[in-house]
């Protein structure tokens, strides 16, 4: 068995201030009143979301939502379209509005761009829920699409304008906006990729490369998590994917090596801090 491995917390990981406050709201209320409705899991890791229902979140569909009436819920930070707004409406519910602002000023830019009739691209993921709250300030009519390949395979306007989902990597955002101008279109591209998340590529990239072992912890389910475990995947191949601390291999580490632990920006520090004290009792 390995022994007496040296282990670093990235400080730089870990939640972004949208899921922060988001988490903090659900927090608050659960502790005022016992239970919360959320719509969705309020953030893309099982872990974080079984601790929440354990104080009494319930998270519930749009079937579920449809059927609610009178009682509170919570709006994640990845923002709704407006049909939810209007349904909690017509339900007589209170929404707890906890949307990132990063993506409130994104869905209120593309509603502008939509209502000046602009053709609108969104970079991002098939029914991701952002991109469903991003879509519907378009009634649905922007295209969305996940690669550049994708985006050539519509019949393109000459003049398009291209929005990106938060969590997309800058670099990909400006590779396609560049290769579409480079093919005689006009591109009106707005880059709206939250810093907090582009920022952390640079970062990572410096983090991954002090280590002979990275250990990588995100939720299955995060975009965000898939892009930042590519980037220390690439910088450091040694880099492994858990997402949980039982997913913890000690064949992968040697006596005395270096193991640096990071994550998405929706993994909890907790969780970061488990496989620290994992990986120090090997």
């Amino acid at each position: 068995m390995p022994h007496h491995l040296s282990v670093r917390i990235d400080p730089n990981s870990g939640f972004c201030f949208g899921v922060i406050y988001a988490i903090q709201m659900a927090e608050d209320l659960l502790d005022e009143q016992g239970y919360l409705y959320c719509l969705g899991d309020i953030v893309h890791n099982d872990e974080e979301v079984e601790r929440l229902e354990r104080r009494g979140l319930r998270i519930i569909d749009y079937d579920q939502l449809a059927n609610l009436r009178r009682e509170a819920v919570l709006i994640r930070a990845h923002g709704e379209p407006p049909s939810t707004y209007q349904m909690a409406m017509e339900n007589e519910l209170t929404l707890v509005d906890a949307s990132c602002p990063v993506v409130l000023k994104l869905q209120n830019r593309i509603k502008t761009s939509y209502d000046k009739q602009d053709r609108i691209f969104i970079y991002g993921k098939h029914g991701h829920a952002e991109v469903r709250g991003l879509l519907g300030q378009t009634s649905g009519q922007a295209v969305v699409f996940e690669s550049l390949e994708e985006l050539l395979s519509h019949e393109l306007p000459p003049r398009l304008t291209l929005y990106s989902q938060t969590t997309k990597s800058t670099d990909s955002f400006y590779r396609i906006k560049n290769e579409l101008v480079e093919r005689g279109y006009e591109v009106n591209a707005n880059d709206t990729i939250c810093r907090q998340v582009s920022n952390r590529d640079k970062d990572l990239r410096r983090f991954a490369n002090q280590f002979d072992q990275v250990v990588f912890v995100s939720g299955t389910k995060s975009s965000n998590g898939k892009v930042l475990y590519q980037v220390c995947k690439d910088t450091n191949p040694a880099t492994h994917f858990i997402s949980k601390v039982d997913d913890l291999d000690h064949n992968w580490f040697a006596p005395g090596q270096s193991v640096g632990i990071c994550g998405a920006t929706s993994t909890p520090m907790w969780q970061m801090e488990q496989v620290r004290d994992a990986l120090l009792a090997l």
